[in-house]
């Protein structure tokens, strides 16, 4: 045999060997899930669960609102004319029928006192002629002349009595009186805003809450209420709502009323507002960090024969930590707490905390 033969066979020889030494490796290494990189379902994943147990729970809307005044006007004039006298300070209380600012009223003064002598004048005529009507001495239609005359002045000065009173701008109601828009000497008419009265004690919370829950809510029912920049919490009593469901929102206003004796809480003011409806005794209750949002509607992963099971639910309300559930667990059932992002379906469970929903 030649030194050339040799040589290639012994070159074939260490090519087969070095053949099989890397096929045995690389069929080990495949069958490794730590080096073949196999997974979430080859290997097992660590989480926490949550034994489902019922419990009481009440049925909670948490929603915004809106701070109202318990009564507010912006004052005008129902008559033109010349500002003359302002009678109230800016910020201060008023009482209803208090004088607040008079509106030049001389010509109107100086036609009523005209009008006023006319009818002196008339009813001295009147009596006259009832006398000579008595005797005979006049027609009946001679004194019904003087008799009208009589009643058409005494209906003129009601009537100009009635537009004087207007010159004399008074408070509607009891209140707190704003920032002064006129002032002596100023010219107003109706469309002259002259300041802003408002009634804050009490005042009226107002906010809306789905249609759903129209019939859960009525007169009487509590609210709790904080305000916007203030930890403070309120409580309020609901005092009306609307007859009907708006439509383009299906949610239904509802107003409380506050006494805000203080007056710490101001009219325009954004609240929050919390309002409990109904105790269930027995609710289904789970951490909200279980549950697995879907196109379709919710989800959560049980824990069944070590292994993870999906399963739809359907939820209610929620707190800050739990979340009611409607349908599709039952009390004992296991869910996955702690881990709920690293599970697929059918994948091995190594359990490390079980807590109890009791």
């Amino acid at each position: 045999m030649s030194k050339t033969i040799k040589t290639i066979l012994i070159l074939v020889a260490v090519t087969l060997v070095g053949y099989l030494l890397y096929s045995k490796i690389f069929k080990n290494d495949a069958q490794d899930p730590a080096i073949s990189g196999g997974g979430p379902m080859a290997q097992k994943v660590a989480v926490d669960v949550y034994v489902v147990s019922p419990s009481a729970f009440q049925n909670k809307i948490s929603t915004t609102g809106t701070v109202l005044p318990n009564e507010e006007v912006e004052l005008r004039s129902e008559v033109a004319g010349k500002v003359t006298n302002i009678q109230f300070t800016e910020g201060s209380r008023v009482r209803k029928g208090q004088l607040l600012l008079t509106v030049n009223a001389q010509e109107m003064q100086a036609q009523l006192q005209k009008l006023q002598s006319n009818q002196k004048l008339y009813r001295d005529m009147e009596q006259r002629q009832r006398t000579l009507l008595e005797k005979d001495y006049i027609s009946r239609q001679e004194y019904d002349q003087v008799s009208n005359q009589l009643a058409t002045a005494t209906a003129d000065i009601q009537a100009l009595k009635a537009s004087l009173a207007k010159a004399y701008i008074r408070a509607p109601f009891d209140g707190v009186i704003g920032l002064r828009q006129v002032s002596e000497g100023s010219y107003v008419s109706a469309n002259t805003p002259i300041a802003q009265i408002v009634d804050i004690s009490p005042v009226k919370v107002e906010f809306s809450i789905p249609g759903r829950y129209s019939q859960m809510v009525k007169k009487g029912d509590k609210i709790t209420f904080t305000s916007e920049g203030s930890p403070t919490e309120y409580e309020a009593t609901i005092y009306a709502t609307q007859p009907i469901i708006d439509p383009a929102t299906r949610t239904m206003q509802v107003r409380a009323i506050y006494d805000n004796k203080n007056e710490e809480v101001k009219p325009g003011a954004f609240v929050k507002v919390n309002l409990g409806l109904k105790e269930v005794e027995e609710a289904i209750l789970i951490p909200t960090e279980s549950i697995i949002p879907e196109a379709t509607g919710h989800k959560v992963f049980l824990a069944k024969g070590g292994k993870a099971v999906p399963q739809m639910i359907k939820i209610g309300q929620r707190s800050e930590t739990m979340i009611q559930v409607l349908e599709g667990l039952a009390p004992g059932d296991t869910i996955i707490q702690s881990g709920v992002l690293q599970a697929r379906p059918g994948a091995d469970l190594t359990i490390r905390k079980v807590k109890n929903g009791k």
